[in-house]
């Protein structure tokens, strides 16, 4: 009953992120909860009522039950319970709202989704409310405990690795909040990462060979996800069709960026991933270990009166985006005005960042004012992040700018009349020591996401593209 929690908390301290966490009396699912109570419990008063909700954590039932205790025993002081360890809850939307009037359940597609409010935070636990209001789907317990604990441990080792991403911003070089490296199976797909693929204008030097267990998980996940995206689809997608430029291919990792959260100051702010190597509505596969962390996400509000080049900047250098104070500024108000969505995930939780998430919504982990640690882990959260990079995106198609660089591919999301077309940009500009032209050109993609190219981009691609479309074919 209580898959939404309103609870007041003191406001984080993030540079340029004014958004404040929920209050308890305006969340609408308080509200629902608040109604449940009134009807169980008509001779409390509002306000009692809305006092030992609070108390017992948003839970309804807990509240219930502490309501007919107190009035068999004639208690008159309420007494605030301990806080519960666990903080997995069952789903609301499952008992209240996904009933229609004959008593049959409404399918997922037909429930409208809750509606988040100016300045305010809207925490989800359950996976059913995850699906219905974001565009993830959340897994709980993915692994067995004791090959999570295994994967964790041997991560944690593999950290001592890991780098911090830097960035160029106002001429000034700074760093990633957080620590990462890439990990592939193959000596092949460790030279493409190190000598071919690149990354803001440069390559990765931090690339490493998949662990044992990273590569068995990593068979889990591209199994758990395929299945994933198919009920999206059922449930969720208009008609039960995909969704225009989403593959309908099979979902194949062959890259994972490991990142670590190293106590509760390191984050990452509001992106949206770069496609250049996944094309458009690509889907994401991140397992979370250790320590659990918010993830927080935002609908992408488009602006067209401030828009200059038809995109959003992201809101975090360690995204790699090349923004201004205005623009920062500009998108901190725009998430102010929509408010945002905070998905808790803990120790051994898979999500799936499915297929429209890129393009119409941003995340960010944000920074905690505490957290609890984890046996294994301490204070510390490792992020598997899977991806599939696509054959007919390798870095010989993809055009170059003038400075000499690859092009990325970013998604208009600002400009009405160009929203959710793809272009080629240079962000050379964002690499320490690097200044970016003005190269742009616009991307065209079949409904099935691979490219159609008007022009040479490097070399002449068509006999290879043929190549590449008889093997995948054969898979």
């Amino acid at each position: 009953m209580d898959a939404f929690l309103s609870r007041k908390k003191p406001r984080l301290s993030e540079p340029e992120q004014r958004i404040e966490v929920c209050d308890v009396q305006d969340e609408e699912s308080t509200d629902i909860k608040l109604a449940i109570l009134i009807s169980l419990h008509p001779e409390v008063k509002q306000d009692d009522l809305l006092e030992i909700l609070v108390s017992c954590d948003g839970s309804v039932e807990s509240a219930s039950s502490l309501l007919s205790k107190r009035a068999a025993e004639n208690v008159t002081p309420i007494k605030r319970p301990a806080p519960r360890s666990s903080r997995v809850q069952s789903s609301l939307s499952s008992h209240v709202l996904m009933k229609s009037k004959d008593g049959s359940l409404t399918p997922m597609k037909e429930i409208k989704p809750l509606v988040t409010q100016k300045g305010k935070t809207l925490h989800l636990y359950a996976p059913e409310d995850v699906a219905l209001n974001t565009p993830c789907t959340i897994i709980h317990n993915f692994l067995p405990q004791e090959e999570a604990n295994e994967l964790l441990a041997e991560l944690l080792e593999e950290s001592e690795h890991f780098s911090r991403n830097e960035f160029q911003l106002f001429n000034r070089t700074v760093q990633s909040p957080h620590t990462a490296c890439v990990y592939v199976s193959t000596p092949e797909e460790h030279k493409q990462q190190t000598s071919e693929y690149t990354y803001g204008g440069t390559y990765r030097a931090n690339v490493r060979q998949a662990t044992p267990e990273l590569r068995s998980v990593s068979r889990k996940v591209q199994r758990t996800v395929n299945e994933e995206i198919q009920k999206r689809i059922r449930d969720i997608y208009p008609d039960g069709k995909k969704l225009k430029y989403q593959s309908p291919r099979q979902w194949r990792p062959n890259a994972a960026f490991v990142n670590c959260y190293d106590g509760p100051a390191e984050s990452v702010g509001y992106h949206a991933d770069e496609l250049t190597y996944l094309g458009p509505h690509p889907v994401i596969g991140s397992l979370s270990l250790g320590v659990e962390r918010e993830f927080r996400v935002r609908r992408i509000v488009a602006q067209d009166e401030d828009a200059d080049d038809g995109t959003e900047a992201n809101d975090d250098p360690s995204a790699g985006s090349p923004f201004n104070k205005a623009k920062s500024k500009a998108s901190t108000a725009r998430a102010d005005a929509q408010g945002q969505i905070s998905i808790h995930l803990p120790h051994n939780s898979l999500l799936i960042m499915h297929a429209e998430m890129q393009e119409e919504w941003k995340h960010a982990i944000a920074p905690a004012q505490t957290i609890s640690p984890h046996p294994v882990a301490g204070n510390c959260r490792i992020n598997i992040t899977y991806r599939w990079y696509r054959d007919t995106l390798h870095p010989r198609f993809i055009p170059r700018c003038r400075c000499g660089t690859h092009a990325i591919l970013r998604c208009s999301q600002r400009k009405q009349e160009s929203r959710g077309r793809y272009m080629w940009m240079c962000y050379a500009g964002t690499t320490p020591g690097k200044q970016g032209c003005s190269f742009f050109q616009w991307a065209e993609f079949d409904d099935d996401g691979d490219p159609v190219w008007d022009r040479k981009p490097n070399q002449d691609v068509a006999p290879v593209l043929a190549n590449l479309s008889a093997s995948q074919s054969s898979q």
